[in-house]
């Protein structure tokens, strides 16, 4: 595989990324601060391009099939101070400052709680806000 330059000087930056038959990309969202990896979604080209051009992260919902602007609902808005392509221009690293101290729609800090311990799936971080007090109740 060709090493892209160290800059990239393209008019529509997005043809770099590499996006999956689906029109889409992993996104990984990680604290800007302290490096822990906050959660993973996907995103398209308006999702991205919107990323880029707010400063806050926007996602594709595949479940809803729309945007999904982080933090709509719960309030846990991510401010993105960062953005990175992968080396295979297949994965986007969002470096961002998460409001509120929750990625999670669990109420946790982290969509990646659970540890794998003997053989099972153990929750390993604590609820910070029970999800029916930020989502409300179903």
């Amino acid at each position: 595989m060709k090493d892209l330059p160290d800059t990239v000087i393209n008019s529509d930056w997005l043809e770099a990324i590499r996006w999956t038959t689906d029109g889409l990309v992993p996104a990984i969202a990680q604290d800007a601060a302290t490096g822990d990896i906050l959660m993973m979604a996907w995103m398209n080209r308006e999702s991205l391009r919107l990323t880029a051009e707010e400063g806050q992260a926007v996602y594709w919902s595949r479940s809803r099939g729309k945007l999904w602007r982080k933090g709509e609902t719960s309030g846990h808005q991510q401010v993105v101070k960062d953005i990175r392509l992968d080396c295979d221009e297949d994965v986007i690293l969002l470096k961002v400052e998460q409001k509120g101290g929750i990625a999670c729609h669990t109420g946790r800090r982290s969509c990646f709680y659970r540890s794998l311990k003997d053989r099972q799936w153990v929750s390993v971080e604590p609820v910070i806000k029970d999800p029916d007090a930020i989502y409300g109740s179903n």
